[in-house]
């Protein structure tokens, strides 16, 4: 059975994530939770990411297999759409911090309040089913991502996750607040669901940090020290092996992409060749460098005029 696509799998996380965010505010409301609610708020703003990041992934996949698909926004996009990708990452892990960070707050005020009365059974059966969602999701999202290696299927694959983590313990301390009824500990229950929403928030707040460092990272155009040394590597031994005099390299990870520009200082006065000897020293050399595909934006040009490489 062949794998899944990037955007077949995203596009069933956001219809999963749809239905798992109304689930969770009705089920919120019908139960009086908090926790539930802020549960259904945090799906709902992960799904509008979701089809953000689809849309993105679509018009990057467009543009290296379907010149034709972009249309007008290929003629304004020029050099393609791989840095919306990083800004996207940024953008999602951003928002799922802000929403920790906004249920934190409300969970230690209905604290301080001494917290409220929750239906425990309403609670129960919803985080069972929100429970068995989260978990085919991260398993379906994983698996597909072996053969993907998609950022946005990772993201979206940990997005799950960590919400199959905070409906875990949901379902936990729900059912501990429904054991304790009628007991001496019956004096907790009130505090059961706020307690919840700021333990599960206070764990998932720092879970975005590295992909937001490295959508910032992408944004800034900063390459990666294993592409660097190697795109360097390669460029000394052509140096050497064609006699030029030095190379300089110009680098950046933009979210999948690899963009790469070499130029080789030739000796002046260098006897002339046809153009098929460049064009083919141009293939050796990428070929050395690796990666080829609709994500290497590579531009090698040779020149004995070193302002024309700084």
């Amino acid at each position: 059975m062949p794998s899944p696509s990037e955007t077949t799998v995203l596009r069933l996380s956001i219809l999963v994530t749809v239905g798992v965010a109304l689930f969770g505010i009705v089920f919120g409301v019908l139960s009086g939770s908090f926790s539930i609610t802020f549960d259904g708020i945090y799906a709902l703003a992960d799904a509008s990411m979701s089809l953000l990041a689809l849309t993105v992934a679509r018009l990057i996949a467009d543009y290296g297999s379907r010149p034709e698909a972009s249309g007008r926004l290929r003629a304004r996009f020029s050099t393609g759409f791989w840095h919306l990708e990083p800004i996207v990452l940024g953008l999602n892990g951003t928002l799922l911090m802000a929403v920790s960070i906004y249920g934190f707050v409300n969970a230690v005020i209905s604290l301080l309040r001494g917290g409220h009365e929750l239906k425990f059974d309403f609670a129960i059966v919803y985080a069972i089913i929100t429970l068995a969602a989260c978990i085919a999701m991260a398993v379906y999202a994983t698996r597909a991502n072996r053969t993907l290696k998609s950022d946005f299927v990772a993201l979206d694959a940990k997005a799950w996750i960590m919400s199959g983590g905070i409906t875990s313990a949901l379902l936990i301390a729900f059912v501990l607040g429904a054991a304790v009824k009628d007991t001496q500990f019956d004096w907790i229950r009130p505090y059961v669901d706020p307690a919840v929403l700021a333990l599960v928030s206070l764990v998932i707040i720092p879970l975005p940090v590295r992909t937001v460092r490295q959508a910032l990272a992408d944004m800034l155009l900063i390459a990666p020290r294993a592409m660097t040394d190697q795109v360097h590597a390669v460029a000394q031994a052509a140096v050497e092996r064609h006699g030029f005099l030095s190379f300089r390299v110009y680098l950046a990870k933009v979210g999948r992409a690899r963009q790469i520009e070499l130029y080789f200082i030739v000796p002046r006065g260098m006897p002339p060749r046809p153009i098929e000897y460049w064009d083919g020293l141009r293939d050796e050399i990428g070929d050395a460098i690796g990666g080829e595909g609709p994500d290497r934006w590579l531009t090698i040009a040779f020149t004995a005029d070193l302002e024309w490489a700084e």
